[in-house]
């Protein structure tokens, strides 16, 4: 069924409810009581017509394709909508002293779900989505990959909607897995196997590459912690030296201190990709959302000789990230919440979603996945690992706390031990008492 405009009599009985709860408990900010159901337009087919709405979004490709799609939206509704953008640092840092203050006037918001939710929820800074879209067949919220919808939902309540998506996947070289008789590597121990055997620095080919510089490489590294049954967290027990985190240690370290590039130690993905792309790395394992730098020719020699393949098994099994690395939430001092909900649902229907990602803006939606025309322009195996991925991955990829910056610093010190080939145990056991210390600490302040 299409997204339809006209709201269903389940949902609009919903959102009456909701506005008049939070208009009961004065919420709206800046001594707002929370918006009426219609905007000044009588159409009952748009009743926020005459609304505006401010929605605040760093710069990024999913805007750019958003902006040539507002007329519609706008026609349709008649909801104005008004785009503030920035850069990521600049909009995280205007965000969150616009809604320290409690400011009404800011409505639709982009959060980055794995740095943000919890501070966002914690904080009391976001509208819940639920009663908006959960009963609403049109919109089919269970249409979402579901690992997705976990990177944006906090104590049960989905605090936004996820608008781009990424996972973590194996690139390799086809011809020379095909020319060393090696099968694609499907297990962790076959993936260094085949690290070995390609390893050739002599003759400037490298067996392996992967994000080695402190922080950024803790996201990548979750994939091989979930693989080994590893965690960051059990709640709020830090777990970075029960067995299974000490042996994805050792075998992240292993991988590119013995099999990786020269400097692995400070590679960011920019540099372990353009490496790949140049012809010196025979396996690379990343974020599938960077996959242009290895499969455009302008700017990979091996472009033709990329092949693409699900994350490696653990003793765990393959526990791949599959995350939402931008969504949409709501305001909970927005005047306008319904007005800013029916935006959100506009701009993550199936309909708005396909276009959006057929211009190359990875979504969180699997019917569009599973359309063809969304991905006519990505490799076919990538698309193939994508949807596979998509049924396996884990929601987070990296630990769920609010001093998230802090916490991956901690998590990358006995990283980078192990990738400087040192012993990484007394590394691993401070790391294990400064990360627990940080999570007590959240939790006496809340």
């Amino acid at each position: 069924m299409k997204y339809t405009w006209k709201k269903t009599s389940s949902v609009m009985l919903a959102s009456v409810m909701l506005a008049g709860a939070l208009s009961a408990c004065g919420s709206g900010g800046s001594g707002q009581t929370g918006e009426t159901n219609t905007g000044s337009g009588a159409d009952k087919d748009k009743p926020y017509a005459g609304k505006e709405i401010r929605f605040v979004m760093a710069v990024h490709p999913w805007l750019d394709t958003i902006k040539t799609m507002l007329p519609e939206f706008e026609q349709k509704t008649g909801i104005k909508v008004k785009i503030d953008s920035f850069s990521q640092e600049q909009t995280s840092n205007k965000l969150a002293v616009e809604l320290a203050a409690k400011t009404s006037s800011l409505d639709v918001m982009f959060i980055r779900p794995l740095d943000e939710t919890k501070l966002f929820s914690k904080n009391g800074w976001v509208e819940p989505l639920d009663p908006f879209v959960t009963n609403d067949a049109g919109y089919d919220v269970k249409d979402f990959i579901q690992s997705s919808l976990d990177s944006s939902t906090y104590d049960g309540k989905l605090i936004a909607i996820p608008i781009t998506t990424e996972r973590e996947v194996l690139y390799y070289r086809k011809d020379l897995l095909e020319k060393n008789n090696i099968a694609v590597p499907k297990t962790m121990d076959e993936l260094m196997k085949a690290a070995e055997k390609l390893h050739d620095p002599k003759n400037g080919m490298y067996g392996f590459a992967a994000r080695g510089k402190k922080v950024v490489a803790v996201t990548q590294f979750s994939g091989f912690l979930y693989s080994f049954g590893g965690k960051f967290h059990d709640g709020d027990k830090a777990t970075l030296n029960t067995p299974e985190a000490m042996a994805a240690f050792k075998y992240y370290g292993d991988m590119l201190s013995k099999y990786g590039p020269p400097g692995a130690i400070n590679m960011h993905w920019t540099e372990a990709a353009a490496a790949f792309a140049q012809g010196k790395v025979a396996l690379f394992t990343d974020a599938d959302a960077i996959y242009l730098n290895v499969a455009d020719p302008t700017k990979s020699t091996v472009s033709d000789k990329v092949g693409y393949a699900m994350f490696p098994a653990g003793p765990a099994g393959a526990r791949p990230y599959n995350v939402s690395s931008g969504a949409l939430a709501v305001s909970k001092f927005s005047k306008n919440k319904e007005a800013a909900a029916e935006f959100v649902k506009w701009a993550t229907s199936k309909e708005t979603v396909l276009k959006t990602q057929s211009a190359g803006n990875p979504g969180a939606r699997q019917s569009v996945w599973s359309n063809p025309e969304s991905t006519k322009s990505y490799p076919a195996d990538l698309v193939k690992v994508i949807n596979e991925s998509s049924k396996i991955g884990v929601g987070v990829d990296r630990p769920q706390v609010i001093g998230v910056a802090e916490a991956r610093d901690i998590i990358s010190a006995p990283m980078s031990a192990a990738i400087e080939g040192k012993d990484f145990t007394a590394a691993a056991e401070k790391a294990q008492k400064d990360f627990q210390a940080l999570i007590d600490k959240e939790k006496a302040s809340q």
